[in-house]
């Protein structure tokens, strides 16, 4: 998986890159094929670091987002956040409602004969 790392007023370095990478290489457990991830982020004028995510998969895009003073802090919740979105994609097929499941049809023998 490739990850694009954007910053905006701020500067990228090895150590923030590392831990995105590693954040990241999380998701991929989930057996979804992530196709691209691109990540940004910035710091706000009232010094909070925003990250943000995008992660595309085969049936549509992932998106989350987090706000911190501190930007680590920030990268373990959108990591947390992108876990759960494809935890539930991955699983949402397995989850049928039980009018769903095939009921078994009666047989002409069984039929109920009515009271006279």
């Amino acid at each position: 998986m490739k990850i694009n790392v954007t910053g905006k007023n701020l500067e990228i370095t090895s150590a923030i890159r590392s831990h995105i990478e590693t954040k990241f290489k999380k998701l991929e457990k989930w057996q979804v094929d992530i196709i691209a991830c691109n990540t940004s982020f910035s710091e706000e004028p009232n010094k909070q670091k925003k990250f943000e995510a995008s992660i595309t998969v085969p049936k549509g895009q992932l998106n989350a987002s987090a706000s911190n003073q501190d930007l680590y802090v920030a990268i373990n919740e959108v990591e947390q956040k992108l876990e759960r979105q494809l935890n539930k994609l991955r699983h949402k097929p397995d989850a049928r409602r039980a009018s769903h499941v095939e009921q078994p049809a009666m047989e002409p023998d069984e039929e109920v004969e009515e009271a006279s």
